[in-house]
């Protein structure tokens, strides 16, 4: 069989990618431009792609493919509609990210929360050996246990972030952006009022048409001057401009942000002037990107071409 990976890169380097050489001859390419897809893809039946688009016009030149199989758990860079239509198969691989993100999501919590940058900093200046008592009394933190988390989408990372803010003390609150949710472990809220009420609010929840700038300056000013909010779901679901001006007003105390609406981030992107950077948390969304994440991530690509072939051999 024939395979192409059009962006390895996005995987970076895994000890079990040998799992998808097993499978065929895989041809491997660590970036491939728009232009570039279906020259590279040509005579492959299974097409791998995390982030490159195929659209109807790459299926079309592409008579031999049978399989698209997607590096990620969304499904928004192939024309599912059009894919079906023509009987590809599309594939992708859910819920391997969940630990990570869960993990990520509590570290920037805690980065931001606790000021640890700063008292580390603080000693390896030498103002620590220049002082008279022993401690240092910078800028306050609050304590977890007791405070309200919010979480913006209870799926499966949403659950697994409920269950460790648990574990910190925190209550539990959730709302839910398809209105299909009713976890009986947790109390649903509106958002206005999950918003109003929250120490931390944690977004993880698809980008669609509803959760598109879910979270704008009129939504701001509803949250606790306190609050921290956290997005490892979906860049777009806050509206970045309106974020940078609510930081910037004191509308709310700290943002912790792994997911942009332009990856990577746009030079002028009004979150890289914040004024008090102290005050906001971006990282290159690398939130899923853990070593076992990645690799199971390798192994459910695995499993989808694994199954993709047993179904055709049956037929």
């Amino acid at each position: 069989m024939e395979l192409v990976f059009l962006d390895k890169k996005t995987v970076g380097e895994v000890g079990n990618f040998n799992l998808l050489h097993k499978l065929g001859n895989v041809t491997v390419y660590d970036h491939t431009n728009q232009e570039e897809i279906i020259e590279r893809s040509e005579g492959k039946e299974v097409v791998i792609t995390n982030k490159v688009v195929i659209n109807r016009e790459i299926m079309d030149a592409l008579p031999d493919l049978k399989l698209i199989c997607v590096s990620a758990t969304g499904t928004n860079n192939v024309d599912l509609d059009y894919a079906r239509e023509k009987g590809i198969q599309v594939k992708n691989v859910s819920g391997y990210s969940t630990e990570s993100v869960a993990q990520s999501a509590f570290a920037m919590l805690l980065h931001l929360l606790n000021r640890i940058s700063y008292y580390d900093a603080y000693v390896k200046s030498g103002a620590y050996a220049k002082g008279k008592i022993f401690t240092h009394h910078g800028p306050a933190f609050w304590e977890m246990n007791g405070k309200r988390m919010g979480i913006v989408g209870l799926g499966n990372i949403g659950r697994r972030v409920a269950k460790i803010a648990e574990g910190f003390g925190m209550e539990v609150v959730f709302y839910s952006t398809s209105g299909r949710n009713n976890n009986i472990n947790y109390k649903r809220f509106d958002l206005e009022t999950l918003l109003s009420t929250s120490d931390v609010v944690s977004i993880h929840a698809p980008l669609s048409e509803s959760t598109r700038n879910l979270i704008s300056y009129k939504k701001f000013k509803l949250m606790r001057p306190c609050a921290i909010v956290l997005n490892t779901g979906r860049g777009g679901i806050i509206n970045e401009a309106d974020l940078a001006r609510a930081l910037n007003e004191n509308l709310i105390a700290a943002a912790g942000i792994d997911v942009l609406e332009d990856e990577p981030i746009r030079p002028d992107n009004p979150l890289l002037k914040v004024v008090d950077k102290e005050r906001i948390l971006i990282t290159p969304h690398m939130a899923w990107a853990s070593i076992e994440s990645r690799s199971r991530l390798i192994e459910g690509v695995a499993r989808n071409i694994e199954q993709f072939n047993q179904d055709r051999v049956k037929s």
